[in-house]
């Protein structure tokens, strides 16, 4: 009986592991969008998230580096978004729900391009862009 107890309790922080690692997206102000006009410094293509960094002015005219939540690897490749989709130095103007407490950060909505092509979120548990 022990052992049973035992097996059930394991297999029970196995499977509700992925669960708990996963968060929540509450930091993000859904109800706000901002508009970062900038320069790519780093594009992470990660799980479970990847990350776009972006430099750009803030509101008072300061330099601010910008990190973008974005979804999964999967998620945002079925969007078009690949390794080689931006590099550092490309200009880019990203759409974003940004972080509640004022940091430079945000939640990836859509972005667009110079050349005139642009792309939208890519995981179903984010909201995509406010219209």
């Amino acid at each position: 009986m022990k052992n049973k107890a035992a097996v059930a309790a394991v297999l029970g922080f196995v499977v509700a592991g992925p669960a708990l690692a996963h968060h929540s997206f509450s930091m993000f102000d859904t109800g706000k969008t901002l508009f970062i006009d900038g320069t790519v410094k780093e594009f992470d293509l990660i799980n479970p998230h990847a990350w776009l960094y972006v430099v750009a002015k803030d509101a008072e005219g300061k330099t601010a580096e910008w990190g973008i939540e974005m979804g999964g690897v999967g998620a945002i490749a079925r969007t078009g978004w690949r390794a080689d989709t931006v590099k550092p130095g490309d200009k880019i103007v990203v759409e974003i729900h940004p972080l509640k407490d004022g940091s430079y950060g945000g939640q990836y909505v859509k972005a667009k391009f110079p050349d005139g092509r642009s792309l939208e979120g890519g995981d179903p548990g984010l909201p995509g862009p406010l219209r």
